[in-house]
């Protein structure tokens, strides 16, 4: 049985605790290998050698910095195969899901690269008489990331690379169920010229999640997972001194326009809705069609496309999914479907007792699509997390809008319009952070900021993009002056610019 410790002061170890998880190949159900879940002290031990790591790496100036991330993505280009099927071997994506995981991590590195420029601050000569004023960005110190299940590549790389790039040490809490590829990561970055204790990596539980949210060293931690979570991160973290950004569950809405293109909405909703099994915070679970006329043909092109999805083992690439990451996933989202089913909801297409030929055992699922969904609704209250899509009927524009914009969540939302005023209004008015206009996922590409609104983010500064430079530095302001030899006496006021 395979074994994963830690990575800590540039080394793996094996783990000390005397515990560990399960981690899974969810294509046949088996446990494929043993994660060790971290004690306090070898929390602690990891912190020790990012503390000590720091303030080299953050004497080494920006250029020198980026050339290390330039290195890391050469290494990774290397791997990109080997990483994406081990990636999907873990988390049940299939192969080519799993390369887009790794692909838009690497564009977070990307951005990093101008690390030089990033971290410039500002300079005004002769502010006043004879003074000069300036600004200046240095790292926070030792900080630390703690990632979910569903990008093991990605949200890593989002929160370690302009970490790092900025002179601070990093200390990485991932999933404990698909650890392997964060473990690979923090490996590439040694090789890549990384110096040893700057990057650590502690698998674990909430255990290691405490240790990370009270020890004083960590100056700021960020967090991609549930809401609540999210919340309890954010709250005990603030609550210690630190500076939190926090990134929760989603309910992400695509609105279809009686003039849309229904086939072009069709296949957004296809792709967005199902794929990775629904376990994306930016996946599309709920479709709202304006009009009857719109909703009964959006039903008719649907029902047809869900029934017919190709699912299969994560290493066929012609597969639409794989399955679900655990049994306890598919227990859960399975449980929705259920409870959809109580509250009234018309279960269009029924995916519950999917098993895949040769891999019975696997956590595998076949879509669903609930219409006549209401807002009053469990599974449209909560995120499912899976291959479950809803569809709420709205009667016009106005009540289309109102639904995102009244939602508990405001993650990711999209309309699917050929009218520009309607969309000009719509990105104006919805009250949720990332939009998409005849575009179903809107991640924004990596030199933006990535994050949600209301119960799906918490925190002030976003991730990627310049907010994650804001995030990772403070900023140092000057004034100086120079006396020229000339007495001026004392000043008992405030000093003002006249």
């Amino acid at each position: 049985m395979r074994e994963i410790g830690h990575f800590i002061g540039g080394k793996t170890v094996k783990g000390a605790s005397g515990r560990s998880g399960d981690v899974f190949d969810p294509n046949t159900g088996e446990v494929q290998a043993k994660v060790a879940l971290a004690s306090k002290a070898e929390v602690e031990a990891a912190i020790a050698n990012a503390e000590a790591a720091q303030p080299a790496w953050a004497a080494t100036n920006p250029q020198r910095r980026a050339r290390v991330m330039y290195k890391f993505l050469e290494l990774v280009h290397k791997e990109y195969d080997s990483l994406a099927k081990l990636l999907s071997s873990e988390h049940g994506k299939t192969v080519p899901d799993a390369r887009g995981d790794i692909q838009r991590g690497l564009e977070v590195v990307e951005f990093a690269c101008g690390i030089p420029h990033l971290m410039k601050g500002e300079y005004t000569e002769d502010a006043g008489p004879g003074i000069d004023l300036y600004s200046m960005r240095q790292p926070l110190g030792v900080v630390a990331g703690i990632t979910p299940f569903n990008f093991p590549a990605m949200i890593p790389l989002w929160k370690c690379a302009p970490a790092l790039a900025c002179g601070n040490a990093f200390i990485l809490k991932p999933s404990e169920r698909d650890p392997s590829v964060p473990m690979r990561i923090a490996e590439l970055f040694l090789e890549a010229g990384l110096p040893p204790g700057v990057l650590n990596v502690v698998n674990g539980d909430k255990e290691a999640v405490d240790g990370l949210l009270t020890d004083r060293r960590i100056q700021a931690v960020g967090f991609v997972g549930s809401s609540d979570i999210a919340q309890y991160i954010y709250s005990t973290g603030a609550a210690h001194g630190k500076r939190v950004q926090c990134f929760g569950g989603a309910k992400n809405h695509m609105i279809v326009m009686p003039d849309a293109d229904m086939d072009q909405a069709v296949d957004a909703l296809i792709g967005a809705g199902y794929g990775s099994a629904g376990e994306r915070c930016m996946a599309i679970s709920v479709a709202v069609p304006v009009g009857q006329k719109t909703a009964d043909l959006l039903m008719e092109k649907l029902i047809p496309r869900v029934e017919s999805l190709k699912i299969g083992p994560s290493t066929d690439d012609k597969a639409d999914y794989g399955p679900l990451v655990t049994q306890a996933a598919l227990n859960r989202v399975r449980d929705y479907v259920d409870v959809g089913v109580k509250e009234g909801a018309t279960l269009a297409v029924d995916g519950r007792g999917f098993k895949m030929q040769g891999y019975e055992k696997g956590f595998f699922m076949g879509g669903c699509l609930f219409d006549n969904v209401t807002p009053d609704m469990r599974i449209y209250k909560e995120e499912i997390f899976g291959p479950v899509l809803s569809v709420v009927r709205a009667k016009n524009y106005e009540e289309a809008l109102r639904l995102p914009t009244e939602h508990d969540y405001g993650n990711g939302v999209a309309i699917y319009t050929r009218d520009g005023d309607t969309a000009r209004n719509f990105v104006n008015r919805v009250q949720v952070g990332m939009v998409g206009v005849n575009f179903p996922i809107p991640v924004p590409l990596s030199y933006y900021t990535f994050g949600g609104w209301k119960r799906s983010g918490f925190g002030d500064l976003n991730q990627h993009g310049p907010d994650s430079i804001h995030f990772y530095t403070k900023t140092k302001t000057v004034t100086s002056r120079w006396p020229s030899g000339q007495k001026e006496g004392a000043e008992f006021s405030i000093p003002t610019m006249k």
